[in-house]
């Protein structure tokens, strides 16, 4: 199956908090969306690796993507390696996406920032041909996608650009609520972490609706690209009433 959009997150609830919006405004222009979680999140306080994966699903069906996987990588462990570039290729290579989204470049979470750089060195070398990968046993093309954006988290770093999902934002919120192990939760006996407090989940919201003043609409998500992006013509740009 090709996809126009392959989504990657080191943890499970990644991409639902930070890039699900604009999976769903995607998604509804017709293209073919996937998510791939490099890791279990084993190392969470809160849940387990099984219940994650189980929540996991949940938001897939919610958010209605094409595929979702898990790359079984080690939580909080895994490394920017070629055993660890090679499974990411493979999957590139597999899938032949257009565009990649990607953890933030540099965040509170140590993984978050070595993912974001692991997912950026796969995609490029996912275009060598000289590197080989197969799946079932049958040889790989070469594949590299147009772009990799890496979509912001806890750290307010500056977006290149930012994407308008108001109209998908009841949606959003209800996939990340899928996550019932790792958010507030009155009626839970677990302890409590940083994201399982109710201010977290307001600062995420909080943080789409200041995204979204930039540019003069209800909820926005933010994204950086090291590559500069080129425009055909101005009918794609939001104007904000000045």
């Amino acid at each position: 199956m090709k996809l126009d959009i392959l989504a990657f997150g080191v943890h499970p609830d990644d991409i639902e908090l930070n890039c699900s919006g604009t999976l769903l405004v995607e998604m509804n222009k017709g293209k073919k969306i996937g998510i791939i979680d490099l890791t279990a999140g084993e190392l969470g306080t809160r849940g387990s690796s099984s219940i994650r994966k189980q929540e996991a699903a949940a938001a897939a069906e919610i958010l209605g993507v094409s595929i979702r996987e898990n790359l079984e990588m080690a939580d909080g462990f895994f490394k920017n390696d070629e055993e660890h570039q090679r499974k990411i290729i493979s999957i590139i290579r597999a899938y032949q996406p257009e565009i990649i989204l990607c953890n933030a470049s540099e965040d509170r979470h140590p993984d978050h920032g070595r993912s974001s750089k692991l997912v950026h060195d796969a995609a490029f070398l996912s275009g060598l041909k000289k590197i080989h990968t197969n799946k079932g046993g049958i040889e790989q093309p070469a594949w590299r996608p147009k772009y990799v954006f890496s979509y912001i988290q806890d750290r307010m770093l500056k977006p290149d650009f930012l994407i308008d999902v108001s109209d998908f934002y009841d949606k959003k919120i209800e996939a990340i609520k899928a996550y019932k192990s790792q958010f507030h939760d009155i009626n839970s006996l677990e302890p409590e972490t940083y994201i399982s407090t109710p201010e977290f989940l307001d600062s995420n919201v909080y943080r789409n609706k200041w995204f979204g003043k930039m540019i003069g609409v209800k909820y926005a998500e933010g994204f950086m690209s090291v590559k500069k992006i080129g425009l055909k013509n101005f009918d794609g740009i939001i104007l904000k009433n000045t």
